[in-house]
């Protein structure tokens, strides 16, 4: 019996991956793979904006990292990240990986997300193939994979984060969003403290839904709690980002003194 083709083989591929749904409440769109689960947000009278506060949270990235020059992006969900990075870094390069092409196209037909230019590009690929190909190529990773609320446990692997250690420059910072309740955190947490040595800090969400790990590739293992104030300050002011918030979070959940931030204990 003949082997089916390659075409046929693409959509048996593309059936298997979980449906993606819109709906509308308030004023507010949203993005559901395969369940009830929120993936994406967005204000329809504010398309620009982080609507959900995980969002925002992963934001707290620029503490770290200020002005990246390439962002990458594992799971692109509606885009909110990825259209919030391309409209005010005009300078940072976005590529975000998505397996489903379905997310894709309905990112860009109901969530507002730009095409492909010379500072955004989407690539339709299982982000486990594609991260290992990639050294060094980013001053910052998002890892946001789900299905239907559920983490992505092949994207959570010891060489995978491994990949993604090797895809940061130095000084590059990983960020991963998991839901407060994942089982495995604790593990994966470990997996991650492997990869970079340690030096984590962890950032619950404002709605305690969401915590957000954030892994820097660093030599260093204390931040100026001084300085991050003041750019905290600056990154509210200029991108309306409840940065203060967060640092707060920050300082109430990792370890510190009266000068510093804990970066590895």
């Amino acid at each position: 019996m003949p082997s089916a083709s390659p075409l046929k083989k693409l959509k048996r591929w593309i059936q298997r991956l979980p449906n993606v749904e819109v709906s509308e409440m308030d004023g507010v769109r949203s993005l559901h793979l395969g369940g009830d689960a929120i993936q994406s947000s967005m204000r329809i009278a504010d398309p620009k904006c982080l609507e959900l506060s995980y969002t925002r949270a992963m934001m707290t990235f620029l503490l770290f990292q200020a002005a990246p020059r390439d962002v990458l992006m594992i799971g692109l969900g509606g885009g909110s990240i990825a259209r919030f990075l391309h409209h005010h870094f005009e300078r940072t390069r976005i590529t975000a990986v998505e397996i489903n092409p379905k997310v894709i196209a309905i990112a860009r037909q109901y969530f507002g997300l730009p095409a492909d230019d010379e500072r955004l590009t989407v690539v339709a690929e299982d982000g486990a193939s594609f991260v290992p190909r990639h050294t060094e190529c980013a001053d910052v990773l998002f890892h946001d994979a789900f299905d239907d609320g559920d983490t992505v446990s092949a994207l959570c692997t010891q060489d995978f984060f491994d990949a993604c250690g090797a895809a940061l420059r130095p000084n590059g910072v990983f960020v991963m969003n998991f839901m407060a309740d994942e089982p495995h955190f604790d593990t994966y947490f470990d997996r991650l403290s492997k990869t970079f040595n340690r030096r984590l800090v962890v950032l619950p969400t404002g709605d305690r839904v969401n915590r957000i790990v954030f892994a820097i590739k660093t030599s260093i293992s204390r931040m100026s709690i001084e300085s991050i104030t003041r750019e905290a300050a600056l990154l509210e002011k200029r991108y309306g980002l409840p940065m203060k918030a967060s640092l707060k979070d920050l300082l109430r959940f990792n370890p510190h003194t009266a000068a510093y931030l804990t970066i590895a204990p």
